[in-house]
């Protein structure tokens, strides 16, 4: 049931968008080349090795960087030496926070990034920087940041998003005066701001509810768990024109971002993406690529930077750490009458948005008459929260999903039942305020009641477990350009970082648009100096937002070949038209006319005015909401905790599955993510504040005997904001596992378990909790 694509018949006929980019939508539209699973154009090259990634660029003449980091989880910077250092034979380089004075205009987000690249008064967390050095070789390096003295005046610190909320807490900034709240506080604390969202009068619903069910839940910190470290090599020159060859995720913003710190004209920084082994999220801040800017100009030479484990863990971004509260109450048909969240979210020392996500996708899923969500962010000494797939999405949906799915129990009904009964679909007023138009909610729980997972035998000691998840999706800022070249094949230059294999998907919606074959277009990802800006490949934005580029990009192209088409048979531009790769000539009198090819047209190309090409910058909106429903099977050995993962199934709306394989992988992914995240990882930090567990021999993500095969079932409810229906697909799919493996867990052990991760001494203490309590 790999690619049993769902009519939608359920969804109303979407809607036309109209505009001089956009042509009427057509839900049955025949694909040529869109829907085919061809070869990725990047496959031999990953295989064989000869993909660049980050750490692969070489310069003559390059220096190494390292970091000093601090030891120490909040700490004054009384005094920083680095005499010693700068006098090693072969340091070419010692910077400090002196070295990246403040150019960021008040921009208060900018100024954080700062900070946060470099220390500056105070150390925030274990891993902050501090000092960095370039020298000719790692070891000379390694000497340097030895001979660097640093004088602490070490400061009580909170790692606990719940312990950094209470009264009596260490402040860890006193410039942090809560946001959301009247009248603002006047005395500083560790909430960055409160949020709220909702609609209706939720005291007045759980009046009318026959059953009410509330419980509390925690989540630990974990990582992206991407293979590559964070690299770069960066090279700035006496004239003030700098490089930057890097893993990132988004190399405009990196450029913008750099450049501002710097003090540089963005024109004066061009930043090439390299290949990514892995971002999700984690590659789309700025860390080390500053530092390693100021060591180039400051040594004059290049310089490369490559983060060691150890270095990614305490000092690149982890998720939050939550705390979450979910009331929700029900009448006795099932249906919700109110539901209530309150969300605590740790977004390291520095303001974010965590909680604010968390509260907007909490109870996504289901259409609510009374909803309300509540959130904090919160500061504590842990490094600068970045996103990971559906940032905080996940943590919502395990609280909600474990309530829903005891309730349902509560009142004896079948728990996907009870969550069609409650789902949003088509005119609902979601839970954080825009209405919904055609969404896949109601189709993927449809389709988990039919799929063969959730009525197959359990064994003893098993519990299976279901949980549906959400995500917005984004479009954002994307330019494209198209160049027919002379033999008629086609070039693609996309701004977007490929972090999914969307090279493959816009050439298919190339060669779909021009009436080409897949073989005849190549698609590459333009440096920062090459194309208009592109935001960062995030949101699930990659092929939808490029796509759409592509295929107004495809239909400027196609308007200039109709053009030469008619100069080469001196007819009227009006009686030329475009299909299957070859303008053709209309009317009676142009009878004689054989079509012209793509090639014909592209080699006359001189004698009728040039080069052919097409060119496309939007801002992409109309991002289409996503849905998933993910079904689990486990076994829980009662006797030590262990949990295995027997079975599971990924059912998501694509809108249109482009690339069909790829759409899968990103299902598979996102799941396999998830469920290292329910049972395995965490950020365990001591009493010191220190991080223990930074590699990936203590940091457990999931190796292949860790997981079942994936099974995965894509629907296609089409997106009316997209020319060809396409939904974004990377995020939503590391929603729901949280939620549908504790529901398992849960089941299986026959105790509610509301601590992620689900690891066996957490298994054991529920179990013995229970046989104390009876």
């Amino acid at each position: 049931m790999a690619n049993d694509d769902y009519n939608a018949t359920e969804a109303a006929p979407p809607t036309t968008s109209e505009s001089h980019h956009h042509s009427p939508l057509l839900v049955n539209r025949e694909f040529k080349s869109v829907g085919k699973r061809v070869l990725r154009p990047d496959g031999i090259d990953k295989v064989t090795g000869r993909a660049k990634y980050g750490a692969d660029a070489f310069a003559p003449g390059q220096l190494v960087g390292r970091i000093l980091r601090s030891p120490h989880a909040h700490a004054k910077i009384k005094k920083i030496d680095t005499s010693k250092a700068e006098k090693l034979k072969g340091v070419k380089a010692v910077i400090t926070s002196a070295d990246l004075p403040d150019k960021t205009n008040g921009d208060s987000g900018m100024y954080d990034i700062l900070v946060n690249c470099m220390a500056r008064e105070k150390v925030f967390y274990d891993g902050h920087a501090v000092a960095a050095v370039a020298a000719v070789d790692a070891k000379t390096a390694r000497e340097a940041l030895k001979l660097i003295k640093v004088d602490y005046e070490i400061l009580p610190h909170v790692t606990d998003v719940d312990e950094a909320m209470k009264p009596g807490a260490p402040v860890i900034r006193d410039d942090v005066f809560t946001d959301g709240i009247e009248p603002k506080p006047t005395k500083p604390s560790n909430v960055f701001k409160r949020v709220e969202y909702g609609h209706g009068d939720v005291d007045a619903g759980f009046a009318e509810a026959d059953h009410v069910i509330e419980r509390s839940f925690k989540t630990e910190q974990t990582h992206q768990g991407y293979i590559e470290p964070h690299a770069c090599l960066a090279n700035v020159g006496p004239d003030g024109q700098g490089e930057l060859w890097v893993c990132t995720q988004g190399h405009f913003v990196y450029r913008n971002q750099c450049a501002q710190l710097l003090g540089m004209d963005v024109s004066k920084l061009r930043v090439t993406s390299s290949e990514i082994g892995g971002g999700f999220g984690g590659k789309t801040h700025v860390w080390a690529e500053p530092v390693a800017l100021a060591l180039s100009r400051k040594a004059n030479r290049p310089v490369k930077l490559v983060m060691t484990r150890d270095e990614v863990f305490r000092a690149s971004g982890p998720t939050s750490a939550t705390s979450i509260d979910v009331k929700i109450g029900i009448k006795n048909d099932g249906t919700i009458v109110a539901a209530d969240a309150k969300l605590r979210y740790s977004g390291g020392p520095f303001y974010g948005m965590w909680a604010e996500l968390g509260c907007m996708t909490a109870f996504a899923c289901y259409d609510l008459k009374n909803v309300r969500t509540v959130g904090y962010e919160v500061a504590v000494n842990r490094p600068k929260t970045a996103a990971y797939r559906a940032p905080s999405a996940p943590m919502a949906a395990f609280a909600v999903e474990s309530v829903v799915d005891e309730l349902a129990a509560k009142i004896g009904m079948n728990t996907v039942e009870f969550r069609i009964k409650n789902a949003a679909k088509e005119g609902t007023k979601s839970s954080y305020g825009p209405v919904y138009g055609p969404i896949g909610i109601g189709p993927t729980l449809k389709a988990s009641m039919k799929h063969p997972h959730m009525s197959a035998p359990l064994e003893k000691n098993q519990g299976r477990g279901m949980a549906c998840g959400f995500w917005f999706n984004f479009g954002g800022q994307t330019c494209v350009d198209l160049n027919v070249q002379p033999d008629g094949s086609v070039n693609v230059a996309v701004g977007t970082v490929d972090v999914g294999g969307s090279r493959a998907s816009l050439a298919l919606c190339a060669a779909e648009e021009l009436g080409i074959s897949y073989d005849q277009v190549r698609v590459i990802v333009a440096d920062t100096s090459s194309l208009g800006h592109n935001d960062m490949t995030d949101g699930s934005r990659g092929t939808f937002s490029s796509s759409m580029a592509t295929v107004f990009a495809a239909r400027n192209a196609i308007r200039v070949l109709k053009e030469r088409a008619a100069k080469m048979w001196d007819v009227p531009l009006a009686d030329v038209v475009w299909e299957d790769g070859h303008a053709k000539a209309t009317g009676e009198s142009h009878g004689n006319l054989a079509p012209l090819s793509i090639k014909e047209i592209a080699a006359g190309a001189a004698n009728t005015g040039g080069p052919i090409a097409g060119h496309n910058e939007i801002v992409a909106d109309g991002a289409g909401v996503s849905f998933a429903t993910h079904i689990c099977d486990v076994e829980v050995d009662p006797e030590t905790g262990k949990t295995k993962v027997i079975r599971y199934t990924v059912i998501q709306d694509a809108g249109k599955a482009v690339h069909p394989t790829y759409v899968e992988g990103q299902y598979q992914g996102g799941a396999a993510q998830g469920i290292g995240w329910a049972l395995n990882e965490e950020y365990i930090y001591g009493k010191d504040g220190r991080l223990q567990n930074a590699g990936f021999l203590d940091y457990r993500i999931p190796v292949c005997s860790d997981l079942p095969m994936i099974d995965t079932q894509i629907l296609e409810i089409p997106n009316p904001n997209h020319p060809y229906g396409v939904r974004g697909v990377g995020e939503t799919s590391i929603v729901p596992p949280l939620a549908a493996i504790a529901n398992a867990v849960s089941n299986a052990v026959g105790v509610r378990m509301t601590h992620i991760p689900i690891s066996p001494p957490r298994i054991l203490k529920a179990l013995e909790g229970d046989k104390i309590g009876r």
